[in-house]
């Protein structure tokens, strides 16, 4: 699933393409919303929250999240699409370019007065201008029973981690994923969550180890059946959920994540 540097940076892109341009085109491919057409409004602005990517459109917004396939183009006109056209669930034109919302997760069209029906529950952005890091480790640390792993994901704690980012912050952190919130250092991985994130956004490739060459970049994620990199012990991999239908796959170093 994209995490929220990829989606600051869908936005980053989006909002330098479309921000101050009127539609000429809107095409929005899902049923509940396929009457909606904000040809001749104004695009504002762009921005992510969290996971979320807020499209305001003169007194509306475009709310989408890509979950696990979900991508957003920006084209000329008259470029072939990457993406194969029965998969575009957004299409938006301007004199100048058009930008396609492919195999989106969620589309919603609301008024902008009321975007705190779809992201109000989420908690401070790691990359949002409404950052508090103290309110976000106050939010990570009101359960202090829950594993660690799942406090993280919550998006109700903080916004913008997702699984790699949690694998690999626990790896960073010396923390096993079934540590319970009450035995770790709540403010400083908050810090360096942050931190992480922050620095990947501003990165070409995404990386934790510092190396950006194909498979080389993460301590722990995705690395089933090899050794830990700092200490060479085999790497272990499992699976955490408040539920049996929210389970998520874990990895981590039996020696270096206590």
């Amino acid at each position: 699933m994209p995490e929220g540097d990829t989606v600051w940076l869908a936005a980053r892109r989006l909002h330098a393409a479309l921000a101050g341009e009127q539609l000429t085109g809107c095409d929005i491919r899902v049923p509940q919303h396929a009457t909606v057409d904000l040809t001749g409004q104004v695009v504002s602005e762009v921005v992510s929250r969290g996971k979320h990517l807020l499209m305001r459109v003169g007194p509306t917004t475009i709310h989408t999240h890509l979950r696990m396939e979900g991508v957003w183009h920006v084209y000329d006109h008259g470029d072939g699409w990457r993406r194969p056209a029965h998969t575009a669930r957004v299409l938006l034109s301007t004199a100048r370019v058009q930008a396609v919302g492919f195999s989106l997760g969620m589309v919603d069209v609301l008024p902008t007065s009321e975007e705190a029906r779809v992201v109000g529950h989420l908690g401070p952005d790691l990359l949002g201008a409404d950052w508090d890091a103290a309110v976000a480790a106050e939010n990570v640390a009101r359960e202090p029973d829950r594993p660690v792993f799942l406090a993280l994901h919550d998006q109700r704690n903080v916004a913008g981690l997702g699984n790699e980012y949690v694998n690999e912050l626990l790896f960073l952190s010396g923390v096993r994923p079934t540590r319970p919130v009450s035995t770790i250092d709540v403010p400083r991985l908050i810090d360096r969550a942050r931190l992480v994130i922050t620095t990947n956004r501003d990165r070409g490739r995404r990386t934790f180890t510092g190396s950006t060459r194909p498979r080389q970049t993460t301590w722990v994620f995705g690395r089933d059946r090899q050794t830990c990199r700092r200490c060479g012990t085999a790497l272990e991999r499992g699976e955490l959920g408040d539920d049996p239908t929210r389970q998520r796959q874990t990895w981590w170093c039996p020696t270096c994540q206590t």
